[in-house]
């Protein structure tokens, strides 16, 4: 499975400075990194961001080329928006657009990548603890951003698997080769995290 190539990227224990930074902090820091480009909506901003968030990872220990590695879709969406803003004649904002998305995805890399999913969990389900008030669920909150965390890597690579499996038959170019093996590996993954929640009894406490 072509994990490594997923938009979230894979925790690996490091020794790096964001590796040790608290999680409350390093979400925090998405927002920091995320927002003012939006705000600024300058193509030198954009770009002075995008390589402090580069620089960021690479001093913790995450190389640009593990950074970047998001997997072509994305890179396929970012020029395609760069593309259309070129033929509209707006140059500034085929930096920007893309860029500031860019952004944003490396920014969220500085959270999964540096930080387990358990504990990303935990630092969410604090921040939201003010909603119990409320009479929100929090604890279901997060078990489903728990499975959507673990969901997108997951499908990316199964269609990466699929795309290659096709290309090495000599059919890349049928989507009916990418597309059926996709949805059956993601049939597969549903009913397997179904199974799995169901048999840690978190089925039947939603139905109550």
């Amino acid at each position: 499975m072509n994990v490594h190539a997923s938009l979230l990227g894979a925790y690996h224990p490091q020794q790096g400075w964001l590796f040790r930074l608290g999680t409350g902090w390093k979400y925090l820091l998405l927002l920091a990194l995320s927002l003012p480009p939006i705000l600024v909506g300058r193509w030198w901003f954009t770009v002075a961001v995008a390589l402090l968030a580069l620089g960021m990872l690479w001093s913790s220990g995450i190389g640009p080329r593990k950074a970047l590695r998001v997997g072509w879709m994305l890179w396929s969406i970012l020029a395609t928006m760069a593309v259309y803003q070129l033929i509209t004649l707006q140059p500034e904002l085929a930096v920007t657009t893309p860029g500031n998305v860019l952004i944003a995805v490396l920014a969220s890399r500085m959270l999964t990548l540096t930080t387990s999913t358990p504990e990303l969990l935990d630092a969410l389900v604090r921040g939201l603890a003010g909603l119990r008030r409320l009479g929100v669920n929090v604890d279901q909150i997060a078990l489903a951003i728990a499975v959507m965390v673990r969901s997108i890597p997951y499908l990316m690579g199964a269609f990466d698997d699929s795309r290659d499996a096709a290309r090495a038959r000599g059919r890349d170019g049928n989507i009916v080769s990418l597309l059926i093996p996709t949805m059956v590996s993601a049939v597969a993954y549903a009913q397997s995290t179904a199974e799995a929640l169901h048999a840690r009894g978190l089925a039947e406490r939603e139905s109550r």
